[in-house]
């Protein structure tokens, strides 16, 4: 799925996202990713959402988003209520949605440029 022709010069965003994985910018990512206005983390080790924990995100929270993104994959999927409360002690809102949503609603997050970050699993996940 192509998201965007547009190039913003000042920020990345999450160009494509397809089973073969995320172009953000003009790389190709494979596996999980997570992507700031100005990093990406290609080595989040993480497989699924069900059993995340605090320690899987510290590489998220070190990045002081103002709100995340969990891609979840191609399906919805929840963290665990827990896990929500590790976000909120942090002042940091916590949205979890499919993964192509988790795309698109990144690029308009950082178009409006907010303080967003999005974690992502890629589409072959489930």
């Amino acid at each position: 799925m192509d998201l965007t022709l547009h190039k913003p010069e000042d920020h990345l965003y999450v160009r494509t996202v397809t089973e073969d994985g995320f172009r953000i910018g003009d790389e190709w990512y494979r596996g999980p990713v997570i992507v700031s206005a100005d990093a990406v983390i290609a080595d989040w080790r993480v497989d699924s959402i069900a059993g995340l924990g605090e320690a899987d995100l510290e590489a998220v929270f070190r990045l002081e988003p103002e709100i995340v993104l969990l891609g979840t994959g191609p399906t919805q999927q929840f963290i665990e209520p827990a896990l929500t409360v590790c976000f909120y002690r942090r002042g940091i809102g916590v949205e979890a949605m499919t993964t192509q949503a988790a795309c698109r609603t990144f690029n308009v997050l950082m178009s409006e440029r907010r303080k967003a970050v999005a974690a992502m699993l890629p589409l072959t996940a489930g």
